[in-house]
Order: structure tokens, then sequence, then C-alpha cells
């Protein structure tokens, strides 16, 4: 065999199958240890957990069925707006920071430093609500423990998980989201049967009664306005593959599967969710997330109950908690990258940048995890009010983050074009640009700016503070970190397309799927089912 170095379609350089793999990523010292399905899993139902199964029915008592329905398609079609270009420039670029870091090279250092900010605020106050939601259904189980005593006993477990590397956590996120997968399928048949009049001892088929009273809209289009901001903190998430990139074997390969199964989650886990909620569990229900309540409830557990079975609300229970294993890990893994990559690139405190040798973010992850203690706001406020506080202060942070990944995905493709390169040549292809990645940014600067509206009207003032507090710090960030640092708006034809391009470590997979893949590759598409297969 030739001692040259070999080369895929990119011009790059490709690990022979003899060579040892760099599996300690040089730049960033976190270890490539995520596979495949690991990422593919991730996609589909990594942060599905307490967030979607309890968090809905706030959703739902703000808005009723029809509004939880609107409400996560009209966020569906602009997530999958989002995951196609973020699918382009991650797997071009499968950098440590991700999107965050991308904004350095394509818009202003500044900018990436205000997206970096928001992005670790969406996901301390997701987990926040997540530590809130698993306390709140052991106090339902037993109150004999404190609130803060649940907290405690969970923070460390977490913490300790987390620490154990990323191997364990890819491995335990792929069989926990196939167990929420499983557990959403079975509840989707129980509610076809519930509504088609099929349980022992049912008087008569539910059907739509819940549509009709107390009413498929519970406050208008008001209700639906609510509904958005439920439904951006149920979608924050789908972007996270971009920063689990970095620590995949395969991203060339691994990142475009997991980009496309991000419609599958869409369609079947979110859609099929605000269907069945709304068809089982009506608005008006008790112990739906609202002000006042100190426990919370799914529209699962509800469902079971008015179906009779008492003794199936512990079986709800254990599979939200079960998925509790799964979302907090996700946000503590999520979130401490994040912080991770800014502290290496020298936007956040330094010493938050270190690894140790096995490739862990220490410090990161417990930096990250300290903002659980978010969640013991739910001793004075209840749990209700203390998620509806934290929902609020993380919906407006997504939308900014989204608007800022459109707006870098367009940005590379105008270097893109300016500096002479094909867009053939791209490992994938983001769908129908550029229409997608504008109606993803005037969308997202849209929804930013509407989402509090209803404390217009009537005025209140805690409410607006809450829903807009965030919203101009972005900006703050942005021309405080501009003005200190003196940093440069990139002229287009000055933007770096070169580095930060990596090969597969496993260079076997990566020539197979190069060489079949339709993306990079002119020719006949594959069969449908090959296709259909492939996104599953």
């Amino acid at each position: 065999m030739s001692d040259l170095p070999q080369k895929n379609d990119y011009g790059e350089e490709v690990q022979r199958r003899n060579a040892p793999p760099q599996e300690i990523d040089p730049e960033s010292g976190v270890k490539r240890g995520l596979k495949t399905r690991h990422l593919s899993m991730m996609a589909l139902a990594g942060i599905i957990g307490p967030g979607l199964l309890v968090g809905s029915g706030g959703a739902l008592a703000s808005g009723g069925p029809a509004s939880l329905l609107i409400g996560f398609g009209v966020i569906g079609i602009i997530a999958f707006s989002i995951m196609q270009s973020l699918g382009e420039i991650t797997t071009l670029y499968p950098s440590g920071g991700a999107f965050t870091t991308l904004a350095d090279r394509f818009v202003d250092k500044a900018f990436g430093v205000a997206v970096g900010w928001n992005y670790f605020i969406i996901w301390a106050a997701v987990l926040a609500n997540e530590y809130n939601t698993v306390s709140a259904i052991f106090v339902f189980w037993s109150n004999k423990v404190p609130l803060w005593g649940y907290f405690l006993i969970f923070w460390f477990f977490f913490l300790a998980f987390q620490l154990l590397g990323v191997e364990i956590f890819g491995e335990a996120e792929f069989w926990l989201a196939l167990l929420k997968l499983s557990g959403l399928v079975a509840y989707f048949f129980f509610s076809i049967i519930y509504a088609a009049g099929g349980l022992k001892g049912q008087d008569g088929a539910l059907g739509f009664r819940y549509w009709h009273n107390p009413g498929a809209f519970a406050d208008g289009f008001r209700g639906v306005a609510k509904v958005f901001v439920f439904c951006s903190t149920f979608y924050a998430g789908v972007e996270s593959v971009a920063v689990a990139a970095t620590e995949t074997r395969n991203p060339r390969r691994a990142v475009p599967l997991a980009i496309r199964q991000v419609f599958w989650r869409i369609i079947f886990i979110y859609m099929g969710s605000a269907f069945f909620f709304g068809l089982t569990c009506p608005a008006n229900a008790e112990g739906l997330i609202k002000g006042g309540s100190k426990a919370l409830k799914s529209p699962m557990t509800i469902a079971i109950q008015n179906a009779g079975w008492e003794g199936g609300v512990h079986l709800i229970n254990a599979f939200i908690f079960a998925t509790c294993l799964s979302a907090v890990n996700s946000s503590i893994y999520i979130g401490s990258r994040t912080i991770l990559f800014m502290a290496q690139d020298g936007k956040a405190p330094k010493f938050l940048g270190f690894t140790d040798k096995r490739g862990v973010p220490v410090y990161a992850i417990i930096f990250t995890n300290l903002f659980g203690a978010l969640s013991m706001m739910n001793i004075n406020t209840g749990a209700g009010a203390a998620y509806g506080y934290i929902v609020n202060l993380s919906g407006v942070s997504t939308f900014l983050v989204w608007g800022a990944i459109s707006f870098i995905h367009i940005r590379f493709r105008r270097a893109w074009a300016l500096q002479g390169r094909s867009v053939n040549s791209l490992p994938f292809k983001s769908f129908f640009y550029p229409y997608n990645a504008y109606f993803g940014l005037i969308a997202n600067i849209f929804l930013a700016f509407v989402q509090g509206w209803t404390t217009l009207s009537p005025f209140n003032a805690g409410n607006f503070v809450d829903a807009y507090i965030l919203l101009p710090l972005f900006p703050i960030i942005y021309f405080g970190y501009k003005f200190v640092y003196k940093t440069t708006y990139w002229n287009l034809n000055d933007i770096d397309l070169d580095s930060g391009r990596r090969a597969d470590l496993d260079a076997q997979i990566e020539a197979e799927d190069l060489s079949g893949s339709e993306e990079v590759l002119e020719g006949p598409k594959a069969p449908l089912w090959k296709r259909l297969a492939r996104n599953f």
C-alpha cells in the first residue's frame, strides 16, 4: 500500500485502516466516543422527558387541544428549517462549540459570545425544570422527604453519572431513548382504544368529547400564543446533535442521519403527543400545570385516572421518572459542552475549559449542574408557578438562538458562493435553500418579540418582565463584547471556509458512506425504501 496520505472526495486526508484513531480531539480535549447509533437516538428521542410529558399539560391548560396541535405544528416547521441549516454547516465543520464557534467564523466573535451565552441559559433553565419535575413526582409519591432532600439526592446522582464519560452517557441515552419511544407507542395505542370505547367497563366511546367540552380552544388566539412559548422549550434540544458532533466518531455519516431523523421526531413524537394528549385529557383538568398547583401531573396520568385505572398512575409516574434519567443527563451534557467550548474560545472563565485525561470536562459539568438549584423556587411558589417562570425565561432565548443559526447558515452560503465553491461539494445540502433559511430567521425574530404579548392586556408587570427580560440580553452581550474587544464583522471574502473540517475516525465506514452519498455524487437517487430505511 502506498505511504501517500489517502484523500476523500473533499481533498481531506483520511486515516488508513491500520492508523491509530485519534480518539481525543486535539483542540478541545474531549473524547470522540459517541457512535452513530448514539447520535441518532439523541436526535430522535434524546431530550424528551418530563418537559414534554408533564410540561405539555401547561400548554394544554393554557390553550386547549387545538392550540396544542397548532403550536406543535408551527414550531415543528420552524425546527425543521433550523435543522436543515444546522445539518449543512455542522456536517462540514464538526468543530467544538458547534454553531457558537461557527458564529465567530461566519459573522463576528461578539455574535458568537451572545449566541453561546443565550444557548447556555436555555439549558440552565431546561435543567432546572427537569429537576423541578422529578422532585414533584417524588413528592406525589411521598412527602416524608423534604423537597430539597430529593433535589440533593438527584443532584449528586446525575453529577456522578456525567463524570463517567461520554461513552457511558451515549450508551445510556441509546437504551433510555428506546424505552421512551416504547412507552409513547404504548400510550398512543391506549389512547386509540380509550377514544374508541374499547376499555373494560368504559361508558361509551370517548371520541373527541374534550374538543367539545371544555372546548378546542381554551383562550382563543391568546391561548395559541401562550402555547408557542411552551412548545419552543419542548423543541429545544433538536439542535443538540451539533453540540455532540465533536464527540462523534464519524460525524460525516452520523450528523446527516441524525438531522434526517428530526423530521420523524417532529411528526411521531411531538405531533403524536399533542394529538393524543388533547384527545384523552380535558384542558380544565385539576393537576395540570397552573400557577397555584403544588404538584404536577402529566396529561397521561390524568387520562389513566379518568379511564378508571388508579394503579396506572404510578406506572405513568415511573415511566416519567425513567425519562428524567435521560432528560437531566442530556441537559447537563449539552450545557456543559456549550460552556466548555466557550471557555476554550475565551468566551467564559478559562477554568471551565479543562478536560481530564479521559476527555471529561469536569468543571464544566459541575458548573452546569449547579443551575439545577433554580428548581428550588418550587418550595415557595409551587411546582406549577416555578415551571411557568422558567419556561418563559428559556423560551425567548430559544427563538434568538434558532434565528442566529439561520443567519449563520445564510452567511456561510453567501461566502461559499462568493469564493467560487460548488454547492455539489457539500456533504449535506439544506432542503429548499435559501427560502428555508430566511423563513427560519424571520419566523424566530418575529416569535421572540411577540411571545409575551399576552402580558400586555391586561398588563402584568411581573409576567412581562419574565417574558422579555432576556430579549435585550443578546444585544447587550453583543455590543458590550464588541466595544471592549474590538471584534471584526467578517467580510464574506475573508471568511475561512477550510479549517475545522475533519475525516471520520472509522475510515472504511466513511469511504462506504461517501461512495453512496447522493448528496455528494451525482447520479440516480436510491430507491424510496432504501432512503426510508436510512432515515430510520
